[in-house]
This record gives structure tokens, C-alpha cells and sequence, in this order.
């Protein structure tokens, strides 16, 4: 069996790193700025212009996590500055109205569309607005949603790509400790009282697999699959791995997310809506999850993605090195060393009959912005978790010198066997020759 110290269990060192995981984390937001709304309405391709990083350190909240069943801790966004291009709450970005949008595709007849084309004129409503890059993550007080949110109270007044989330988890889990099996190492059985989720075509699509990403059983093996559930993606998702290295000195395996976990084929078609209708490789359709909202998910830059999604909008450039998500992470204790999670919000955007603020609009996977939440193990907390290891290592490696050490004895007792059977025989040179030749 494992150490204790590696089990899950109040007191242990693996339960102290897992309820205080070591500083600091970091979410970058870029934007992708709009420059020319008015030739996308006439059916030009969209040009963008990458802002940010605006950065955010990541600080966790007093409570919420408890010994097996817990809230996740509650992060608070804290703003850095000199880690930033500019100023969040100053900084103006054009982009896509996204609640205009997502009421034009609540819509499903035509009286509805005549009255939300008559409040989209009486508001002004056009398809592209101005917001600050604060308002536009942390939420603002939309004029349509507000109307909305009369005869919809489940449809908030506020919008925003980040609001509810500052200072808010994500939701209850209920973990595995692994005192039963290291494999089973905070492992999650619940999520929201639910064992599995409902969004999805199928039963495969809608399991509720592995850990929530911040860490893994130990002993991990590079042939392995790591499997996350991200509340992000609405979904479970997998990483592989893909490289050896090390980070402050400590051994580590690189996993990270394979191209065919988004690809357009028969495993992923129970996460197309409707069922088995894909726009293509490299993005997820999550409207399913977010009330019909049109948002799409991908890799920054689309990166992975089919080239139709590239070509479509001037200003993308893909490239492995910045928008790939990847985890550094030790394979003898689970621990994650480094790592990047990078994420991109697209809008599914089309013209739309009825709508004049579509004009003569492409149908288009519409980028907005992307994340990287990223993690560097700090030097002292990389200086005691070489302590853990090396401590461990002895702990672990017992069995196999006790195993060394019983197979060097067996050799010594067979050749001795041997040599003294020779002796006792008579016979010719090649009669006294070794018994076995190599």
C-alpha cells in the first residue's frame, strides 16, 4: 500500500496541499477587438485585434471545502497591474452583443420576432456594441435581459462572459479519498448531487469522470489516460500524454489535450446539438448548458481546430507554444508542477430572417475571448515537495529491493549449486563446461 501521506485524509500533507494548493495561479483574459463592424454586416470576412493580457491572480476564499462532500474553494479574482496591458476598467473593446444575439435565437416564431425586432429599435440594439473589458467579464446591466427577466426570472438583468463567478464556486462535489485504492486519489463520484449529467445524447457523453483538474492520483504512468471534469466544458474531458521533463529540479510528465478529443467524428457525436450535427473539428457546441446561449468553445486562436475556423476571421493565428493546454506534473506523488488551461469563447453568429441587425452577416463560429489560468509551483514549495519525494521513493521502493535482493541471492545459491555439482563429477573438459552460456 501507499504512504499515508498520500492518502487523502485530514492531517496528511496530500490533504493539506489539496485544500491550500501552493501559489500562486494566474487567469490571463484576452479580447479580440473588432475593427470593422460595418463591412461584416455586409458580408466581409470579421477583422480582430488581440488585447490583453488582463490578469488576474487567483485567491482562494475562507471555507467551503470539506473533508469528502465540499463546495470547491471560492476563488476571488484579484487585479495585477503590472501583469496587465492596461486598465480593465478603462480599456474599451468592440465585440459582439451576445445578449442581443441569444434572444434572437430564443426566438421560434414570428410574432416573438416581431416584438423583439420592435424592442431591439426602441433600445437601438445593433449587432456590435462597446464595453469595457471589466464590464464585459465581471457584467453589466443589459437593457434587453433586464425585459426579459420580467417574464423570465431565471434570465438575469446582468451579463457578463464572467459574471456570478468572482467570489462564487462552481457548484458541490463529493471526492473519493483514495485510502481505498491510490487510483480512487480525489477522484469525484457527485457533482451537484448528480452522478452523472443530462445535457448530452448519450450515456458516455454525460459520465461524470476523473478529478476536477487540480490534482491526480499518484504513481501516474505515461500510457495512462487523465481524465478532468470541467464544469467549463459542461463535459469530462481527457489529456494524454506527450513529453518528459522536469520543473525546479523535480521529474514530470506532460499530458495535454489530444486533437481527437474535439474531432468531428462518431466518439463525439452525442456532444453535437442536435445529436450528430458537428460544425466541425476543434469546437463545442455548450448552448445546451447555457440556457440556448450561442456559445461555442475551442482552443485560443482555434488552434487544433478545422482551417475554416481560421481562415474565417483575419487576426487568428494559431500556434502550440500559446494556446496549447497542458500539465507538467509528477508522476510519483500526482502533484501538478506547472500548467496551462487555455480556453476560447466563440459565438455562433448568422444572419437571422426578420433581424435587420444581421444585415448581410456570414455564418460564422465568432470569436471573443480567450483564458489561459495558469500555475508555476513556487521554489518552497517545490523545495518541500522534493523532501515528500525523496522520502516516498525509499517508502515505495522497498518491495523492489527486498525483490532485488531475493533474485541476487537466488543467482548466487544456483551458481554455488552448480559449482559444486561440478566437482563431485568426473569427466572429460567439456563435461565440466558452464551449464548455461550467454
Amino acid at each position: 500500500s501507499l504512504p499515508q501521506n498520500i492518502v487523502l485524509k485530514n492531517g496528511t500533507e496530500a490533504f493539506d496541499s489539496w485544500e491550500n494548493p501552493p501559489p500562486p495561479v494566474y487567469m490571463q483574459f484576452y479580447f479580440f477587438n473588432v475593427t470593422n463592424p460595418d463591412e461584416i454586416l455586409q458580408g466581409e470576412d470579421p477583422r480582430v485585434e488581440e488585447v490583453g493580457p488582463y490578469t488576474y491572480r487567483v485567491e482562494v476564499g475562507e471555507g467551503g471545502k470539506e473533508y469528502d462532500s465540499c463546495n470547491q474553494l471560492t476563488p476571488d479574482y484579484v487585479f495585477q497591474r503590472d501583469l496587465s496591458v492596461g486598465d480593465p476598467e478603462v480599456d474599451l473593446i468592440r465585440t459582439l452583443n451576445i445578449p442581443a444575439i441569444t434572444a434572437m435565437e430564443w426566438t421560434t416564431n414570428n410574432v416573438l420576432k416581431e416584438i423583439l425586432e420592435g424592442l431591439l429599435k426602441t433600445y437601438q440594439q445593433k449587432l456590435f456594441v462597446i464595453h469595457t473589458a471589466h464590464d464585459l467579464l465581471w457584467g453589466y446591466k443589459d437593457e434587453l435581459f433586464s425585459l426579459i427577466s420580467i417574464f423570465k426570472p431565471d434570465i438575469s438583468p446582468y451579463f457578463g462572459l464572467f459574471y456570478g463567478r468572482n467570489g462564487t464556486d462552481d457548484g458541490d462535489y463529493l471526492f473519493l479519498t483514495g485510502e481505498d485504492n491510490y487510483l480512487n486519489f480525489t477522484k469525484i463520484v457527485e457533482w451537484n448531487g448528480k452522478r452523472s449529467l443530462s445535457w448530452w445524447a448519450a450515456e458516455k457523453c454525460n459520465m461524470i469522470n476523473g478529478t476536477d483538474g487540480n490534482s491526480f492520483h499518484p504513481l501516474i504512468s505515461k500510457d495512462e489516460t487523465l481524465y478532468i471534469f470541467a464544469s467549463d466544458f459542461c463535459r469530462s474531458v481527457y489529456l494524454k500524454f506527450s513529453d518528459m521533463g522536469n520543473v525546479e529540479g523535480i521529474p514530470s510528465l506532460r499530458f495535454t489535450v489530444p486533437p481527437e478529443m474535439f474531432a468531428n467524428n462518431s466518439d463525439n457525436s452525442c456532444f453535437c446539438n442536435p445529436s450528430g450535427n458537428c460544425l466541425g473539428s476543434g469546437v463545442l457546441n455548450i448552448s445546451v448548458c447555457k440556457n440556448g446561449a450561442p456559445i461555442f468553445l475551442s482552443s485560443p486562436h482555434f488552434y487544433q481546430a478545422d482551417k475554416k475556423f481560421i481562415s474565417a476571421i483575419r487576426g487568428m493565428n494559431p500556434n502550440k507554444e500559446d494556446h496549447e493546454t497542458f500539465l507538467d506534473i509528477n508522476p510519483l506523488t500526482g502533484i501538478i508542477l506547472r500548467g496551462s488551461k487555455r480556453l476560447q469563447v466563440n459565438i455562433y453568429v448568422r444572419h437571422i430572417d426578420g433581424f435587420d441587425e444581421t444585415g448581410n452577416i456570414k455564418t460564422l463560429v465568432f470569436p471573443v475571448m480567450y483564458l489561459n489560468e495558469s500555475v508555476l509551483i513556487d521554489k518552497d514549495s517545490a523545495t518541500k515537495l522534493k523532501s515528500v519525494i525523496n522520502t516516498t521513493m525509499v517508502i515505495t521502493n522497498i518491495p523492489y529491493i527486498i525483490m532485488a535482493l531475493g533474485v541476487f541471492l537466488g543467482l548466487i545459491f544456483t551458481w554455488m549449486a552448480c559449482k559444486g555439482q561440478g566437482s563431485a563429477e568426473e569427466g572429460t573438459a567439456d563435461e565440466r563446461a558452464p551449464l548455461m552460456r550467454t
